[in-house]
């Protein structure tokens, strides 16, 4: 398969590593911005640079395209994307604006079009959605999610929320169920966005949840990434997304435990939740089926985020729209 990856950034090096070295994939260009840039990432992984759009989809003719661009400015290529008809992965966030979201899905109507919600692939968060899934917990009750780590500053005051805090609206409702209702607190005490928000939550299961972010904090430190999930007759707790996974059953003071083996250390690799993310995708792109995740949990988790926002700015409780699909 044919593959163009729009962006030589950060994470962009991932979407070339992944199909650069898959053995049913080829690397047929980089997209970028800046020349040099662009062309350097391009001779890592033995493809061609590009820097105009068009000419590249016209030369190379790709079968799929990727797309990992700066969070705030994803609309407009994203929106030239999608009307070639091409199937498409996007980096979240979908974009900031839920009228840009509403538009890029309509334009796509029934194309291949998938988000990388990679936290969702994760060994231990496979692992916790089984246990749920065979009532192993029973019934679910509360949860919480905690994600801080270093500053991404940007021109957006709800940066945070919106591009970082994406993962915990869409792996609540992944592990939980639809969330029906926020209620948001937030502080803009260190630079002046909102760094740091604490969220009360209701699901339409009348479980409750909260969710502490934070760009205020530091990804060096241990646990920065939680998720506890309680319910009558257990509890789960995703340490670091992919590091561990405790499971106790209530009464009892055995706790299990996951993690890694010394044979098993791809699944202790936060990157490698990407590449699990591509196994499903190539697999539903080659079969007809529809993305493991649709671009509709993108915009699902910025109507949330935008809810969060209401909430703030209103000092109450948001009734939250019921999800679709």
């Amino acid at each position: 398969m044919r593959v163009a990856v729009v962006g030589a950034g950060g994470w962009g090096e991932h979407h070339a590593r992944i199909f650069a070295r898959r053995p049913d994939t080829e690397l047929v260009a980089i997209l970028g911005r800046t020349p040099e840039r662009t062309q350097a990432r391009a001779e890592r992984y033995g493809t061609t640079a590009y820097t105009d759009l068009d000419l590249m989809l016209e030369r190379e003719r790709p079968e799929l395209i990727t797309v990992c661009l700066p969070n705030e400015d994803h609309y407009d290529l994203t929106l030239k994307l999608v009307r070639t008809g091409l199937p498409l992965l996007v980096e979240k966030p979908l974009v900031f604006d839920l009228a840009e979201a509403d538009t890029l899905l309509s334009e796509a109507g029934d194309n291949f079009f998938a988000i990388n919600f990679n936290h969702r692939f994760a060994e231990p968060v496979q692992r916790a959605k089984a246990l749920i899934d065979a009532g192993e917990l029973g019934d679910l009750v509360f949860a919480t999610w905690r994600f801080g780590g270093e500053a991404n500053r940007g021109n957006s005051a709800h940066a945070n929320l919106i591009e970082t805090q994406c993962h915990g609206f869409d792996m609540l409702e992944h592990l939980v169920g639809p969330i029906s209702a926020v209620s948001a607190h937030m502080t803009d005490k260190t630079y002046g966005a909102f760094s740091t928000v604490a969220l009360a939550l209701d699901f339409e299961n009348r479980a409750v949840g909260t969710m502490l972010g934070s760009y205020d904090s530091s990804y060096a430190y241990q646990d920065t990434q939680h998720i506890e999930i309680n319910g009558t007759e257990g509890r789960l707790v995703i340490h670091d997304t992919v590091r561990a996974l405790t499971f106790s059953k209530a009464g009892d003071p055995i706790e299990q435990r996951w993690h890694s083996t010394y044979f098993d250390d791809e699944s202790r690799n936060f990157a490698g939740t990407f590449d699990r993310h591509v196994d499903a995708l190539l697999d539903a792109l080659r079969t007809g089926a529809e993305p493991p995740v649709h671009a509709r949990a993108g915009r699902r988790a910025l109507q949330l985020a935008h809810a969060a926002i209401t909430s703030h700015e209103r000092g109450r409780r948001v009734v939250c729209e019921p999800k679709d699909g």
